[in-house]
């Protein structure tokens, strides 16, 4: 199916969870068995029963920063014969990328605020940033400035006066988690900082605007479980970018463009992953980040590839999966890309249809929601 409506369904707004389970592998798992199809609820945990020893279990380690920044606009003195400076301007910069140095791609709100040249202040002058362009997508382009020696200790670097080689370590102080926009701030009874996060979640320079939320599931001592078990724990990394937000606005949905993300896959996790193909084990993808990266390096090289690369890599429709044998994930918004893909991976009509009884049987969508494993 091409038709971006053929991926609508309803869905009562009390079932979009506000917060997490109160222990991560205590959340629901709708259990679907594509050769019997067959579907069993069961808890989180109970996923071990349905994962083998020689399974290899494909992670994503990507860790979300604190994207999120409220400022002030330092604005100019005013004209001769004005009276006093005009009072200062809330401003809110989600960032998305960087661009190199002290270069981002950012969104600002609001963003008629951001001609060139305008300087903003965040965390009383901690940071001050500099538009150096506006983008074709809206988005800005700034240059962050900041006290690149802290003269103490940080939580990266221990020491008198050693530089700040983390912009990272300002952003941990007065940043926030950009939680999703369904997630209402004021609802979350949770510390966002550690629930919006998985347990294995690695420090990068670069890092993700939104969770590789299917990870959210695991606690450490599930994956010592299934590390007893025999099961392959294999971590690769793709930084979530905010396009994994963007609707499809095209009603073909082969007319979408797909947003790029960064991904890195190591020596020794392209090498796990190429010898479970051959010997004929399963590579489970957990989330729909990791099912992308396997499917996105495979689709460029031919075979998981050792590398730092970029995809943008759009499944949908009659996909054929090269890698993944099966999928770990969580239920997702209608008409969204995570949707179509999910449904590339069963069947439009079957993901559908296990849509209902999520919603029948009351499962919690999108986020903070409960999961979902496809065999």
């Amino acid at each position: 199916m091409s038709n971006l409506k053929d991926y609508y369904f309803d869905l009562p707004e009390n079932l979009i969870a506000q917060n997490p389970a109160d222990k991560r592998d205590e959340s629901r798992l709708m259990l679907i068995d594509r050769k019997n199809n067959k579907t069993v609820h069961k808890n989180f945990y109970n996923i071990i029963d349905y994962l083998n020893k020689g399974d290899v279990l494909v992670i994503n380690e990507s860790k979300v920063f604190p994207a999120r920044l409220i400022g002030e606009r330092i604005n100019p003195l005013p004209a001769a014969g004005g009276h006093g400076n005009p009072p200062l301007q809330r401003i809110e910069f989600l960032l998305l990328e960087n661009k190199g140095g002290d270069i981002w791609e950012i969104i600002m709100k609001p963003g008629r605020k951001g001609k060139k040249d305008a300087v903003f202040s965040f965390g009383n002058g901690k940071i001050k940033a500099k538009v150096l362009q506006s983008l074709d997508n809206g988005n800005k382009l700034v240059e962050f400035e900041y006290d690149k020696y802290n003269g103490g200790v940080n939580s990266r670097n221990a020491g008198v006066g050693v530089p700040y080689t983390g912009f990272f370590d300002i952003l941990d102080e007065i940043g926030k988690i950009p939680l999703p926009p369904y997630i209402r701030e004021s609802e979350v009874k949770v510390n966002a900082k550690e629930r919006y996060q998985t347990v294995y979640a690695k420090e990068d320079k670069k890092g993700s605007s939104a969770a590789p939320t299917a990870g959210l599931h695991f606690t450490s001592e599930l994956l010592n479980l299934l590390k007893a078990k025999g099961v392959i724990i294999c971590p690769i990394t793709l930084h979530v970018g905010l396009g994994t937000f963007r609707p499809v606005k095209t009603e073909n949905i082969s007319e979408h463009k797909m947003h790029e993300e960064y991904y890195n896959i190591s020596e020794s996790g392209a090498d796990e992953i190429t010898k479970a193909k051959l010997e004929n084990r399963r590579v489970i993808a957990v989330g729909t980040t990791s099912c992308r990266t396997l499917e996105g390096n495979f689709a460029k090289y031919g075979k998981i590839t050792a590398c730092e690369d970029r995809t943008d890599i759009f499944i949908y429709g009659d996909y054929k999966f090269n890698i993944t044998d099966a999928l770990i994930t969580n239920f997702h918004l209608p008409e969204s890309t995570l949707l179509m893909l999910v449904s590339a991976f069963y069947t439009r009509e079957n993901i559908l249809e296990a849509y209902k009884t999520a919603v029948e049987n009351k499962y919690r969508f999108f986020s903070f929601g409960d999961a979902m494993m496809i065999l």
